[in-house]
């Protein structure tokens, strides 16, 4: 005798249910809430190139562009600015042309152009004024070579004086497995950003992190986006950037404030504290 049809489906009181925080989550929007501020990033890079060059950068690359919102916010600023956006998941590219784009207006729209592309292979026509690669996201080239290669690629698709902006991170915490959180405020309610350095393995410099997010009804949004990297260290990326063909490479470090919080200044140096845990710019001069 079958069941009768009320122990054979979802009950009515859990379809009912509303969707949890986690659920109704747009991953995306809550890592450019919790992890980018294109406003100062474009700051940096449009003022660091002109103490550099002695002019106005117009014609930016923005590699593994992700939501492509430092493209944004660069075509924002000026109506002689060109940015190209290159990313492999076609996925963020998607969201970026349905959330971030929509916002510009029709001359800004179009003087972007986003491209599904391996940066390795991208061209390289040397047309380029800088190219920046944030976030870390070199770092998914573990080994030397192809690490190298994309920075010889980079520095083919800049102009004569063109310049190359990353950033890097690193302190003695950066080789530990921790979980690190802040609490991010948003229109739509503060959540919590939780950063996992899940496995690092001292032989050959690899590591695996996680970003997760937390709510406040209490569901998690596990694993949103992760990294397998490896961890480089500053002295490996400029020597590499040197050996690439760019010839002056300076380090640029975050300060503090009287509170003992990082005041989102850099400056360059060649001297630093041995934190735990630190975040620096680095610009690589073509020629």
């Amino acid at each position: 005798m079958p069941l009768p049809p009320d122990l054979t489906r979802p009950s009515l009181v859990s379809a009912a249910q509303a969707p949890s925080l986690a659920e109704q989550a747009d991953p995306q929007r809550l890592y450019e809430r919790s992890v980018q501020c294109p406003e100062a990033e474009v700051d940096f890079l449009a003022a660091t190139f002109h103490r550099l060059r002695g002019r106005d950068a117009r014609h930016l690359r923005e590699d593994f562009c992700g939501s492509a919102a430092v493209c944004c916010e660069w075509v924002r600023r000026h109506a002689g600015n060109t940015a190209l956006g290159l990313d492999l998941d076609p996925a963020v590219l998607a969201w970026a042309a349905a959330h971030n784009l929509p916002a510009l207006d029709a001359d800004q729209r179009r003087r972007i152009r986003l491209c599904q592309t391996d940066v390795l292979t991208a061209p390289t026509d040397g047309g380029l004024d800088l190219v920046a690669a944030m976030n870390f996201s070199y770092w998914l080239f573990r080994e030397r070579a192809l690490l190298q290669a994309y920075f010889r690629s980079v520095h083919q698709a800049l102009t004569a004086d063109g310049v190359f902006f990353l950033d890097a991170y690193g302190g003695y915490d950066a080789f530990r497995e921790i979980v690190e959180e802040r609490t991010v405020e948003d229109d739509a309610g503060s959540f919590t950003y939780r950063w996992e350095q899940a496995r690092y393995n001292p032989i050959d410099g690899s590591m695996d992190c996680h970003i997760h997010f937390a709510f406040a009804d209490g569901s998690e949004l596990r694993r949103a986006f992760s990294y397998r990297w490896r961890l480089w260290t500053l002295p490996e990326i400029r020597e590499l950037l040197r050996e690439a063909g760019f010839g002056h490479v300076v380090v640029y470090w975050q300060g503090w404030d009287e509170d003992g919080e990082p005041d989102g200044r850099f400056e360059p140096t060649e001297h630093a504290d041995a934190d735990a845990g630190w975040i620096c710019y680095l610009s690589a001069e073509k020629g």
